[in-house]
């Protein structure tokens, strides 16, 4: 066995083990608020993760390949959510896309950013029922879509020195089983 081997998995071990902690961070947040999109989305994510970690540990090369074409499409889910909070193309944050039309729930930071100040105002006119238009919120250090963004952005940055580590590790492998073939 290469030397080279011994270390490789290790470093997508580290990665894909902190790529799990950031999904399972954002899991959280994404069911206080009930965005039903990123839910799925990161259960997905947690899973293809086990699945790299598994196929990094037991030596097998298809389950890292199902890894690194995955981490591609995270990548792009996160660019999406990222275009999203900040509005771009046409994108709009105070849409339901994220809970699938479904509820009127939205970022959970939107109301429990650091800093925010929440407070319900009631409504104007009687007889209308509470939701969450009539919450006030002020004083936030950061606004909630900067901390999406920020939350986004960390995955891809997780996702791509995984997607580099793991692309090493299948190369590495095909020449550990290349080379035990010409034995």
């Amino acid at each position: 066995m290469d030397l080279s081997l011994g270390t490789a998995p290790c470093g997508v071990f580290f990665c894909e083990s902190r790529a799990q902690l950031a999904a399972l961070e954002r899991q959280i947040f994404d069911f206080l608020g009930f965005q039903w999109a990123p839910i799925l989305g990161n259960f997905l994510q947690i899973i293809v993760v086990i699945l790299g970690l598994f196929g990094t540990i037991q030596f097998r090369p298809r389950y890292i390949v199902v890894y690194t074409v995955w981490t591609a499409l995270w990548v792009t889910w996160n660019v999406f959510i990222i275009c999203f909070y900040l509005e771009v193309g046409g994108l709009s944050k105070e849409t339901d896309l994220m809970t699938f039309n479904i509820s009127m729930h939205r970022s959970w930071w939107r109301e429990h950013g650091p800093g925010c100040i929440r407070r319900v105002v009631r409504p104007s006119s009687p007889g209308i029922l509470d939701d969450y238009s009539y919450v006030s919120v002020t004083g936030c250090i950061i606004d909630f879509q900067y901390l999406e963004v920020i939350h986004s952005a960390i995955q891809i940055l997780l996702s791509l020195i995984g997607f580099v580590y793991a692309c090493y590790v299948i190369s590495i492998f095909m020449e550990e089983e290349d080379s035990c073939r010409t034995k």
